[in-house]
């Protein structure tokens, strides 16, 4: 994802200040453009990349950003810059894997307002939103609604309530969802195709700004939350027609360790089997923390296998961000 290219939605997708009910322009300015730079030899650079382009909301008077986790993780550097050309380097606050979302702290004054938060729980299918990107009106989207529901994520992440929207921002990693009233309901994360009606359009995933509220404070305060991490495996696993698939593995993972291979087929775990990628995730996380062994039955090649894995804490193979 990157700014580099000069684009702009069409004008009619545009929001426009006479047509909505809050300050758009101050809307606009609290986006931000986000660049985090990640060392060569960080964990996930070879999956995420060790150059990342997104965008962060400014949530507090201090300047606080909020934005989706993966674009922070491991970051050596990082680089806010705003609508009004100012550019201030960033840290890596916190980054929480449960929930996806990530905090980074301005190094210097980032003079943009701050956008008030909302309530994901009073958004409905239907509703009318705005996805903001930075740049100003030009990459400020008005969108619709379809969903809300559980997302389950290949990565080993689930979350209730998820918000899903038509049409599909470009650049939505950290993107702000904004409701009727122009208060944040949620922050970018995914593109997805989604359904509707009997055709399929492309559209995003946000995560509910809900899910921010309760950790917010322990974020803040520790970079993470303080609730226990779930046991992680470092396995890719996919629902497709039915079935669970493995596909990939996280190198030196706790299941690659364990002889897990891309291509197995997930049929249960613990002497339960499976039915979707959120019960097979449930069915993980109810064992216990990181270290519980995991007992996984697989099928490979038509023979069917059980492997126990020792998870692990995730955190644990991540480089940690340095204060500058």
């Amino acid at each position: 994802m990157s700014d580099s290219k000069p684009w702009a939605f069409d004008e009619s997708l545009q929001p426009r200040e006479e047509e909505v009910g809050f300050d758009l322009a101050q809307a606009l300015d609290a986006v931000v453009l986000l660049r985090a730079e990640i060392p060569e030899d960080a964990f996930t650079g070879g999956i995420l990349g060790t150059e990342r382009v997104g965008y962060g909301v400014v949530i507090r008077e201090d300047g606080l950003v909020l934005t989706i986790g993966y674009l922070i993780t491991e970051a050596e550097n990082i680089w806010l810059t705003t609508n009004a050309g100012v550019v201030v380097a960033g840290h890596a606050l916190a980054y929480d894997q449960a929930t996806g979302f990530g905090l980074v702290q301005p190094l210097g004054n980032l003079r943009a307002p701050l956008l008030e938060r909302g309530s994901a729980a009073r958004v409905a299918a239907g509703d009318e939103v705005f996805v903001i990107g930075h740049g100003g009106r030009a990459h400020a989207l008005k969108a619709k609604v379809i969903a809300k529901r559980e997302f389950a994520g290949y990565w080993e992440y689930l979350i209730e309530d998820a918000l899903f929207t038509v049409p599909a921002h470009p650049q939505w990693g950290g993107a702000a969802l904004l409701d009727e009233g122009g208060r944040l309901v949620g922050i970018g994360s995914l593109l997805l195709q989604e359904a509707v009606g009997e055709a399929s359009e492309q559209g995003n995933m946000f995560v509910p700004i809900d899910l921010l509220e309760p950790i917010l404070v322990d974020l803040l305060a520790h970079g993470r939350a303080a609730s226990a991490p779930h046991p992680w495996l470092g396995m890719y696993t996919q629902q497709a027609e039915g079935r669970l698939i493995v596909g990939g593995l996280a190198p030196g993972s706790p299941a690659e360790r364990a002889g897990v291979q891309a291509g197995d087929l997930v049929l249960g775990v613990a002497g339960e089997r499976t039915l979707s990628l959120a019960d097979f995730l449930r069915k993980v996380w109810r064992l216990g923390g990181p270290g519980v062994e995991v007992p996984l039955m697989l099928a490979r090649q038509g023979d069917v296998l059980r492997l126990s894995v020792r998870s692990a804490d995730r955190n644990d193979f991540l480089k940690k961000p340095r204060l500058h």
